[in-house]
């Protein structure tokens, strides 16, 4: 739904010329604050209890349209925001309560920089002044932190990048300069967190950071293509590029900067300034889906005890139909290998789609197709009437590994497109979230995250990776991490696998990942086979839901544990707890339970022997209210699962 503005009784303060003028604006509970001082530059520092968080600010915007140098205030506007949203998609909540302190300045070149203060974070933008056919030629964003800090930093080598990394922590004392990272990065300043990302990206190129030299940092963009050139069939390389950063018909709002503030870790979990940020949708999205999805890339369909030649054909997929209908799993996927890369009307040999998408349907179960982006740009229109006629469900765009403007606007175009078609959408290759779930709720999910699918090759995504990712890459958006494997190893027996793929930490701890990781269109990684051999398993995997009504943040601590709880739309609580490497106990208090109501918990746990075989767990049920209390006991790698039921 659109903002509603509540205009206190603040009033408009007139200027003809002002110089080094400070504005502040604090957080509804008063405890954050943001003041800015406009002048020739524009400068701003956050405080949080008091603390200089975020100094030495600076904020400048060059365009072909200002004839200003000298920022000269027209006037300045104080309001109140104070709704609640509804989620079309509820990725952590169905309700989210959306409250902030707005300050809006007014500038006499008809430019507007806006500053919302949360309880949780601080958000500003730039709006233009509508002047058409504008060049942006640069902006600068530039802050010092506490030199005591660290950063989780996501590195980068270049601007073409899938956006999966892993996160290196430097010290902010000794962090060398020209350090190039994506967003979103997580700093600690004076012992809080501040996560940095944005979201509303239109018509514009994403924002990076690059390290000055200790606590100092600075942005960076990628500038607008000037030469492209293919390279195979499926990269667009940048060959050379404009000295402008974006060229638009029309300008009026550049994206939503966001800090996230947290004094404590867990904090991060349930922050959805993105979303609140974000442009709402226009049109219905009643049809939108959310749900499960058999995958079938990560084992490269290596299924067995099957009467059939296992592979990218019909029985394979019918096989993998039948699970999924089986098991209440919504969708299934089908990767790379059903049609010609290049010309997706051209399926190949032993795929018949239309065949597929009949089948499931008699079965409740709906297909979803991979493809280039290269490939879906190209026929845009005739492919995606092609999917909606066969009854196809959604697409897997892949290969982006760009966010310079033509390729956000890519982004846009396609998840409009197949809006018009009633097909949901998830990117892969792709830039961090920006706002999509609320814009384009079919946008269900993306990657731009480490995640499963190196385990095919390397054994890097560890229990500390994993339990790094729900505080930094999560807040920004759903993540297609593709959780769920039944090939469970313990630390240093990892081997390289494709076809029989095996993940570090155990049973428990990858079953956890699907209360903990956010994707409302959510793998199962694993082949059905694995599956059908762990029914105790899949009695959890075919009821965890992929959307939520409410998230608690229990506990946890970034890099090294967490703890959620989370309500399902039909009011189940479902449990997860994961830890890194360390054995850690952790007491868990129930007190988030609806008083007066008693459940029956089911839990998945790690096995006596599970430090030993990272298969190794234990089932079992309890019953549990709002008074009750248990102690979980995570080994190496290790979790805990659980589903609560009314009884």
């Amino acid at each position: 739904m659109p903002l509603r503005y509540f205009l206190l009784s603040f009033s408009t303060l007139l200027f003809t010329q002002i110089f080094a003028q400070d504005y502040t604006i604090q957080s509804p509970d008063a405890t954050i604050q943001a003041i800015i001082q406009t002048g020739k530059q524009i400068h701003f520092q956050i405080i949080v209890d008091h603390k200089n968080v975020l100094e030495n600010g600076t904020i400048a915007i060059e365009a072909q349209a200002l004839k200003q140098k000298d920022w000269k205030v027209k006037s300045v506007k104080k309001s109140v925001i104070a709704e609640t949203l509804t989620a079309i998609v509820p990725q952590k909540s169905l309700k989210i309560p959306d409250s902030c302190n707005q300050l809006s300045i007014q500038f006499q070149n008809g430019w507007q920089l806006q500053w919302r203060v949360y309880n949780n974070g601080i958000a500003w933008h730039w709006q233009g002044n509508g002047s058409k056919e504008n060049i942006i030629n640069t902006e600068n964003i530039a802050f010092d932190l506490d030199k005591k800090g660290k950063t989780w930093y996501p590195e980068e080598s270049e601007f073409f990048s899938h956006n999966e990394r892993e996160y290196q922590v430097y010290s902010l004392d000794t962090m060398e300069k020209d350090k190039l990272a994506s967003l979103p990065i997580l700093f600690e300043s004076q012992s809080i967190k501040l996560l940095l990302t944005e979201t509303s990206l239109f018509h514009y190129p994403g924002l990076w950071l690059t390290s000055q030299g200790k606590n100092s940092f600075q942005s960076t963009f990628p500038h607008f293509p000037k030469k492209l050139r293919e390279e195979g069939d499926r990269n667009e390389k940048v060959d050379e590029r404009e000295n402008y950063l974006a060229r638009t018909k029309t300008l009026d709002s550049l994206p939503w900067r966001i800090v996230m503030i947290a004094r404590k870790d867990k904090e991060l979990l349930d922050n959805q300034l993105v979303y609140q940020n974000a442009l709402p949708s226009v049109g219905d999205y009643s049809w939108v889906k959310p749900g499960k999805v058999q995958w079938d890339w990560w084992h490269y369909n290596n299924v067995y005890n099957v009467p059939f030649r296992a592979g990218v054909n019909n029985d394979t997929y019918k096989y993998y139909i039948d699970f999924a209908a089986k098991n209440h799993i919504e969708y299934i996927m089908l990767d790379e290998g059903w049609s010609d890369t290049r010309d997706l009307l051209k399926q190949t040999k032993d795929i018949d789609i239309q065949e597929l998408v009949n089948y499931g349907k008699d079965k409740n179960v709906g297909v979803m197709l991979w493809m280039t982006w290269l490939a879906i740009d190209k026929q845009m229109n005739v492919a995606m009437d092609q999917f909606q006629k066969w009854g196809v469900k959604g697409i897997k765009v892949d290969f982006m590994q760009r966010d310079d403007q033509p390729m956000v606007e890519f982004y846009e175009r396609t998840a409009i497109a197949a809006a018009k078609r009633q097909l949901l959408v998830d990117f892969h290759g792709a830039y961090k979230p920006t706002g999509w779930l609320r814009t384009f709720p079919n946008v269900m999910t993306s990657e731009g995250v480490y995640g499963n699918e190196q385990s095919k090759s390397s054994p890097t995504i560890t229990p500390t990776h994993t339990t790094t990712i729900p505080y930094i890459r999560m807040a920004a958006g759903p993540m297609d991490f593709t959780p769920g494997s039944m090939n469970n190893i313990t630390k240093g027996n990892f081997a390289a696998e494709p076809a029989e793929p095996m993940t570090p930490g155990t049973r428990a701890n990858q079953m956890a990942m699907y209360v903990i990781f956010e994707s409302p269109l959510q793998m199962l990684c694993d082949i059905p086979t694995h599956y059908i051999e762990n029914p105790e398993c899949m009695q959890f995997l075919s009821a965890v839901p992929s959307v939520w009504k409410n998230t608690i943040p229990i506990d946890g601590k970034v890099d090294e544990y967490t703890v959620m709880a989370r309500e399902a739309l039909n009011g189940d609580w479902y449990v997860g707890a994961m830890t890194d490497w360390n054995k850690r106990n952790i007491d868990l208090s129930f007190d988030f339970l609806p008083k007066g109501k008693k459940y029956k918990l089911t839990y998945w746990k790690d096995g006596p022997n599970a430090d030993r075989n990272a298969k190794d767990y234990q089932m079992g049920t309890i019953n549990v209210d709002q008074s009750s209390k248990m102690t979980l006991h995570l080994t190496e790698g290790g979790g805990f699962v659980a589903r609560l039921i009314e009884i």
